[in-house]
């Protein structure tokens, strides 16, 4: 969603860093340039009108500091302005010190509240370690019911269902059996509409008089742009909602939901779904989202989107094969695979400092999932005595394997030449020094780890050393 939005600041940024010194004059080009990015993204008006008001005040009062280049300190006064304008600090969930959370998810019809609902459920037990319940709260939408019981089955998450029956009244028996099974949080799948209605308002208001919820979370469309800031001001004013989640933020819209959402109804956004898959929904923490949107990466998003889906050990074992030139083909998929679990590779890069600045010609020379599919397809045809020794496969064995894996000779000439090209730069790296010392430690390991197993078994260890 931020991808045109943080290839416009870098350019402006840029474009300020070959200038000098800064001046009024080029401060205020600079800040002409915001303007034109914020309004192109879909900005509200007034917010930035606002926003570039606060910049310009803070930018003109720079004062130089030694060894900050000046353009730096502009980037700075931006990166902290979006921050503000973003919320500040990472929003924090109000948990119920006595019995379960409950957290009520309302908004229109459309903007994948469900689903959404699910991938809460499954991110508060995996990364919060709580023990969620769904509440089947829709009973407008046809098949609702239904949708919430299936996402249920798959993120192993208990589902509180009746037929038929008033909302309110679902949701206090859903609340109980909470209480019954030990679950410590409760998440109210409630109805939609396809526009704001008095009917709809209605019920969701019976429903938060009647059960009293910790949280109520507004999910929104970020597809909609204005119209999403819109309908979002008009359900806080009847619910007082206390935080929103931004939903299909990987489509082409352009931003500007995410940055005048915040400022028009002055509540924070908690969550972000980035794809359609019921992993992929991220926290939504405002300085790390303002280096994104400003094309500075997210290293620490990066680490948590690996962390949760490459096993820790499995990949330190292969970084260790590959320092110490043991790195086989196998090693290679493993990691495809978890680059590909990660989601859409584009995606992450984007996540990666610096990568705003390039641009679509290079981006798309770049390999992407459908190129790790078909290299993984390539290993997974080969003998494991060719997975651990390429060398031996010469021409007649390259015809079979990419007749095995439905590709063609050139691939898999291409996944040999990668994995030759790793090993080599890595020896290259050792050569200078670069990681000699993380492969001794390597190294080491591999020897305590030997001489604990051997003395263990009462065999004779020289001849491992």
């Amino acid at each position: 969603m931020f991808e045109a939005l943080a290839q416009r600041f870098s350019s402006i940024f840029s474009g300020l860093g070959r200038g000098g010194a800064l001046t009024e004059k080029n401060i205020e080009e600079g800040i002409s340039e915001v303007r034109k990015a914020l309004l192109e993204a879909d900005v509200n008006l007034k917010v930035v009108q606002a926003f570039v008001g606060r910049v310009r005040d803070k930018a003109l009062g720079i004062e130089g500091i030694r060894g900050v280049k000046p353009h730096e300190q502009f980037v700075k006064v931006v990166q902290d302005e979006i921050t503000a304008l973003l919320g500040g600090e990472e929003a924090r969930i109000a948990w119920n010190d006595s019995g379960p959370t409950v957290i009520m998810m309302v908004g229109l019809q459309g903007t994948g509240k469900t689903t959404t609902t699910a991938k809460l459920a499954r991110m508060l037990k995996k990364r919060e370690g709580k023990s969620p319940l769904l509440v089947a709260a829709d009973v407008q939408r046809p098949a609702a019911i239904e949708q919430l019981k299936v996402l249920g089955k798959q993120v192993d998450v208990p589902v509180y269902a009746e037929e038929g029956g008033r909302p309110p009244k679902i949701c206090r028996r859903g609340i109980k059996k909470a209480i019954e099974l030990g679950c410590d949080v409760v998440l109210l799948d409630t109805a939609g509409r396809l526009h704001i209605d008095d009917t709809l308002m209605d019920e969701l208001e019976d429903i938060r008089d009647k059960v009293g919820p910790h949280e109520t979370w507004l999910v929104v469309d970020a597809m909609l742009g204005q119209d999403a800031v819109t309908s979002a001001a008009e359900f806080d004013q009847r619910l007082d909602v206390s935080g929103i989640i931004l939903t299909k933020t990987d489509g082409d819209a352009r931003g500007g939901a995410a940055l005048a959402v915040r400022e028009v109804t002055g509540k924070p956004i908690r969550y972000v779904g980035v794809g359609e898959k019921l992993d992929q929904l991220e926290a939504f923490v405002p300085d790390r989202m303002a280096k994104r949107i400003l094309g500075m990466g997210d290293v620490v998003g990066l680490v948590e989107q690996a962390q949760e889906v490459i096993d820790q050990e499995q990949a330190a074992e292969a970084a260790e094969r590959l320092f110490m030139s043991r790195f086989t083909l196998d090693d290679m998929k493993d990691q495809f695979e978890g680059l590909m679990k990660m989601g859409n590779l584009r995606d992450v890069l984007a996540k990666v400092p610096g990568m705003a600045g390039v641009s679509e010609e290079q981006m798309r020379d770049m390999p992407d999932n459908q190129d790790m599919k078909r290299m993984v397809a390539v290993i997974q045809s080969m003998t494991p005595k060719e997975r651990v020794e390429p060398s031996v496969i010469h021409m007649q064995r390259r015809h079979r394997i990419a007749r095995g894996s439905g590709t063609s000779v050139n691939s898999v000439g291409e996944v040999i030449k990668a994995h030759r090209e790793m090993n080599k730069q890595m020896k290259t790296l050792k050569k200078q020094g670069v990681m000699g010392r993380m492969a001794d430690r390597a190294l080491t390991r591999k020897k305590a780890k030997r001489l604990k197993k051997h003395k263990r078994e009462g065999t004779d260890i020289k001849k491992w050393f």
